[in-house]
C-alpha cells in the first residue's frame, strides 16, 4: 500500500495542472476583467492612473495566485507561524516609519509600492490560528491554558491597526481571527463573556474614536442629518445604486460617477458605480461570482485530507464572505462607512495581493488535497 505521502510527492506536472480548480480559476478571471472595465469608467472611459495600476497589479498578483497553488500545503503549514511573524513585524515598522496619508499612518514605502500590511494581516492570522488549532485535540481546545496564545495573537495585530487609526480593517482582521476560533470548536459561552466584555467596555472605546468616527457612526443612524458633510458620501452612494434600476444606464453613462458627486468611486465604493452602470442585473452578476468564489473554496476545504487545510479554506471562505458582506452593506447604508474594500474589484495593491495570496493557499490546499501535514 502506498502512503498518501508517497502518493502525493509522486504528482506530475500533469497531474497537478488538472487538480486546479478551473471554475474559481475562471470566476477570479472574469471577476478581475470585469473590475478593470469598472476601474476604466472611474477614469472617465480613458486609459489613466487608476485603470493601467490595477490592470498591471490583477495581472501580476492572478500569475502570483496561479505560481502559489503549486506550492505544498507543507510548506504554508510549517511556515504559519512565520508568515504571520513577519506581517506583525510589518505592521511595527508601519507605527515607526510608515506614510501618513489623510491623517492615517498605514502603509509602507517599498518604493516599488506603498505596501498595507493590515491587509496581509487578515490572511496571516488565520494560518496562524489555522495550524495552532490543527496541533491541539479537540479536548483541549476549550481549556484556559489554550485559549491565552490566540487571544494574544488576535488583540495585538487589532490593537496596533487601530492606533492608525483604521478600525474598518481591525474589526475585519478581528473577524478573521474569531471565525478560525469558532470553526475550531472554541465554546459559544466564550464569545459570550467576549461579546458582554466588548458592550461593557464599548464606552470607553467610543471616547476613544476619532472625531471622523464618531462622525460615521452617527451618520450611519441618520445619514440627512448632515446631507453636505458627513452623510453626503451614503446618501449620494444610494442615489448612484437606486437610478441604476434593473438594468443600469449604460457602461461609462453614470451620471453620478461622471458628474463627480460619488467620492471614493474606485476604492470602497466601485460597487455603486457599477450599480448605476448596469443596474440590478448587473448587480447580481458580480454577487454570483462572489458567490461561486466561496462555494468552490469551501469545496477545497471539503476536498483536503488535513485538518489544517480544512481549517484554512472555510475561515478564509467565511472571512472572504464577510468582507464582501461589510462592503456591500456599508454601500447601501445597511453598516458605517469602515474603509473596506471589495475584494478584487477595489483598486488597492495591498488588498489585492492580500486576497490572491489568501486563494494561492486555498488552490494548493486543493492541488495536495491527499498530502499529510503534521
Amino acid at each position: 500500500m502506498f502512503q498518501p505521502r508517497s502518493i502525493q510527492s509522486s504528482l506530475s506536472f500533469r497531474d497537478k495542472i488538472f487538480s486546479i480548480d478551473y471554475i474559481l480559476v475562471f470566476s477570479i478571471l472574469i471577476l478581475g476583467i470585469t473590475s478593470m472595465f469598472a476601474m476604466y469608467s472611474t477614469d472617465g472611459g480613458e486609459f489613466k492612473y487608476h485603470t493601467e495600476s490595477h490592470i498591471v497589479r490583477f495581472s501580476i498578483f492572478f500569475i502570483m495566485f496561479f505560481i502559489l497553488s503549486f506550492i505544498q500545503i507543507r510548506f504554508w503549514h510549517s511556515t504559519s507561524y512565520l508568515i504571520y511573524t513577519i506581517f506583525f513585524i510589518l505592521l511595527i515598522c508601519v507605527k515607526y516609519f510608515g506614510l501618513t496619508s489623510s491623517g492615517s499612518q498605514r502603509w509602507l514605502n517599498l518604493y516599488f509600492m506603498n505596501l498595507q500590511p493590515s491587509e496581509l494581516m487578515k490572511i496571516g492570522l488565520i494560518l496562524f490560528l489555522a495550524k495552532y488549532y490543527h496541533r491541539i485535540s479537540i479536548e483541549n481546545i476549550n481549556k484556559l491554558k489554550f485559549l491565552f496564545l490566540p487571544i494574544v495573537v488576535l488583540v495585538a495585530p487589532v490593537l496596533l491597526v487601530i492606533m492608525q487609526p483604521d478600525l474598518g480593517t481591525a474589526l475585519l482582521i478581528a473577524a478573521g481571527g474569531l471565525i478560525v476560533a469558532w470553526l475550531a470548536g472554541v465554546r459559544a459561552k466564550f464569545f459570550t463573556y467576549a461579546t458582554l466584555l466588548f458592550i461593557t467596555l464599548l464606552p470607553v472605546a467610543i471616547s476613544f474614536l476619532k472625531p471622523y468616527q464618531k462622525a460615521r457612526i452617527l451618520t450611519f443612524l441618520n445619514p440627512e442629518k448632515d446631507p453636505l458633510g458627513a452623510g453626503y458620501q451614503i446618501i449620494q452612494s444610494k442615489i448612484a445604486i437606486g437610478s441604476g434600476g434593473l438594468f443600469g444606464k449604460g457602461f461609462l453613462n453614470g451620471s453620478q460617477s461622471y458628474l463627480d458627486y460619488l467620492p471614493e468611486k474606485h476604492t470602497d465604493f466601485i460597487f455603486t458605480l457599477f450599480s448605476e452602470e448596469f443596474g440590478f442585473f448587473g448587480s447580481i452578476f458580480i454577487l454570483v461570482l462572489y458567490g461561486i468564489i466561496i462555494l468552490r473554496i469551501i469545496k477545497a476545504g471539503n476536498v483536503t485530507r488535513s485538518n489544517f487545510g480544512k481549517l484554512y479554506c472555510y475561515s478564509f471562505a467565511s472571512a472572504f464572505f464577510v468582507y464582501v458582506v461589510v462592503n456591500m452593506g456599508m454601500v447601501l447604508g445597511l453598516l458605517p462607512i469602515v474603509g473596506s474594500p471589495l475584494p478584487i474589484m477595489s483598486y488597492g495593491g495591498s488588498s489585492m495581493m492580500a486576497i490572491m495570496l489568501g486563494l494561492g493557499i486555498v488552490m494548493s490546499c486543493r492541488v495536495y488535497k491527499d498530502s499529510p501535514v503534521n
